[in-house]
């Protein structure tokens, strides 16, 4: 009988060659590497999920297909997919943080996406404006009861799904933002949150100075990473919402700085299974 120590090492050598493979051909089908390798589709596709999430391969309808190393962003979907238990959690801890009242604004992020899908789960809201960018966003929050949604004005990315350029500068000009939850592809204690592109960045940029308190939406895995375009300077932070797997020695030194650390743990419910109390979501304050 195999155990499971066994079966982790026999997984991450059927895991290696579905990589060759892929790699070779630059795609293949899940009923052809089942049948080559000999084990069921099911198996094939948790395979592939798990190849997807550590940015081995990416995903397509019936199969995968090489990761195209010369895009600098890869589609919202395919981001969308991986890490998504971090950033559920950091999504509900995220929306606890959102005060009835308030102004605040979402960038078009995935890890800000499930943030929204959080702020809709909770009832009652009375009056919340969010403004985004983020075209999946704002279809997700539309016409909710006591939410009411504003996006600047730009150009549509379809990599990110959302509104970029300087025409989104006029009304975030005249607006106020009491918080602004932002995700990022890359953070560090030199660069700050940085982005992929620079004109994802740039709108970033315009949210960030139109907001009173920045609140930064990043896994672990984002952490140590500098992407191409800075957006948002460390000393520019209130406070950081991530995930337990995140270095201790660089959430200390974000307590040096007189910035907010809370480290969402496990949720009891996502938005899909129903609504989620406050106390469902459980965050740890770390703080000087």
């Amino acid at each position: 009988m195999e155990t499971s120590d066994h079966q982790t090492v026999f997984a991450r050598e059927r895991q290696q060659q579905i990589t060759r493979i892929v790699e070779e051909h630059g795609r293949a089908r899940v009923a052809d590497l089942a049948e080559r390798l000999g084990v069921s589709t099911v198996t094939i596709r948790k395979d592939l999920r798990v190849l997807e999430t550590e940015g081995r391969l990416e995903r397509a309808f019936g199969g995968a297909l090489v990761l195209d190393r010369s895009r600098p962003e890869r589609a919202f979907e395919v981001r969308e997919r991986l890490q998504r238990t971090e950033k559920e959690r950091i999504g509900a801890a995220a929306a606890d943080l959102v005060v009835d009242g308030e102004s605040i604004a979402l960038d078009a992020s995935t890890t800000a996406f499930a943030m929204a899908r959080h702020l809709k789960a909770r009832s009652r809201w009375v009056h919340l404006t969010v403004l985004t960018n983020g075209l999946r966003i704002a279809s997700e929050l539309a016409g909710h009861a006591g939410i009411t949604v504003a996006m600047p004005g730009g150009f549509v990315r379809w990599e990110a799904l959302s509104l970029v350029g300087p025409l989104g500068g006029g009304l975030l000009e005249k607006v106020n933002i009491q918080k602004a939850f932002m995700g990022a592809a890359g953070f560090t204690l030199d660069t700050g949150l940085s982005d992929a592109t620079d004109e994802e960045a740039q709108i970033k940029r315009l949210i960030v100075d139109a907001a009173s308190e920045v609140v930064a939406l990043i896994d672990h895995t984002k952490w140590g990473r500098a992407a191409f375009a800075t957006f948002c300077p460390t000393d520019r932070l209130t406070a950081v919402v991530t995930d337990e797997e995140v270095s201790g020695e660089m959430v200390d030194a974000l307590r040096q700085r007189k910035i907010v650390v809370h480290l969402a743990a496990a949720l009891y419910k996502t938005p899909a299974q129903g609504s989620r109390s406050p106390s469902q979501s459980i965050a740890t304050d770390t703080t000087a």
